[in-house]
């Protein structure tokens, strides 16, 4: 048990050092009070003062023009209908590494603070390492996972790994109405990739810059290195981990990916 000074000090510590664990808090509290407490305790003690372990937002940076390009795309998209989205190729890269997931930090904070500026991390590009994935989601639909046959990626293996034996083949199948999602990558830009794609007839669809949070990709990513982060024994190479992701990027069913590009009504009025 813990008294009412006890909870306010757990809450306060909570709140100048958002990144403390449970047991961290826990053996502040037992240094600074003398009272030992489970990890499970400090959870619902700062529950009760509405004190929640949430990841941490990682954000990118925007200059205001880019502020102007995202604002106009959400308003242009955001009474868009679920069959039009269902024409969309949403498609993106990421990193996976035998080490886990880094990205994954959690923070303590109150509810409707999730885009206060202390409860925000900036990212401006990946980190280095680990094995390079691509991978593509549509209503009732999706790509197989890509491995990447080397560690970075250039608009000539973009073009030969990821366009040619998969977008194609899903503008095939879909028809003209199909419409192709990829960011503003410099390999995603270059004059072979355009050539490609206009050969092809693949249309894309105008990406805001700096703006990952939208695309609904970004949550499978997620989910997929959750998924791997519950494998026990964990991965003990690179090609454990490919082997993984490949088996657990299957196994993430289909409504998992519905309801996540459903939720582009939400992100557009954000």
């Amino acid at each position: 048990m813990t008294t009412a000074s006890e909870d306010r000090y757990l809450a306060s510590t909570a709140r100048r050092n958002r990144k403390a664990t449970a047991p961290q808090l826990s053996s502040e509290l037992a240094a600074a009070t003398g009272t030992v407490t489970s990890w499970q305790t400090i959870y619902r003690r700062l529950n009760e003062k509405g004190i929640y372990a949430r990841k941490l937002r990682v954000c990118v940076l925007l200059s205001l023009q880019k502020k102007r390009d995202r604002f106009n795309w959400c308003k242009e998209h955001q009474n868009w209908t679920e069959h039009q989205w269902s024409r969309v190729l949403f498609t993106d890269e990421s990193r996976v590494s035998l080490t886990g997931d880094s990205k994954r930090v959690y923070i303590w904070r109150e509810s409707g603070t999730r885009n206060d500026p202390s409860n925000i991390v900036e990212r401006d590009r990946f980190g280095s390492g680990g094995v390079m994935v691509w991978g593509g989601i549509m209503i009732d639909g999706r790509t197989p996972l890509h491995v990447f046959s080397s560690g970075s990626v250039t608009g000539q293996i973009y073009r030969d790994e990821v366009l040619d034996p998969y977008v194609r083949l899903f503008r095939g199948a879909y028809g003209p109405d199909f419409l192709f999602m990829d960011d503003n990558a410099r390999p995603h830009r270059a004059n072979l990739v355009d050539e490609f794609l206009e050969s092809e007839d693949i249309k894309r669809i105008p990406w805001p810059p700096n703006s990952p949070d939208l695309n609904p990709i970004e949550n499978l990513w997620d989910y997929l290195g959750r998924a791997i982060a519950r494998i026990h024994p964990p991965p003990r190479d690179v090609n454990a981990l490919k082997t993984a992701l490949l088996e657990e990027w299957r196994l993430i069913p289909q409504t998992v990916v519905n309801n996540v590009i459903s939720s582009l009504k939400t992100r557009c009025d954000m």
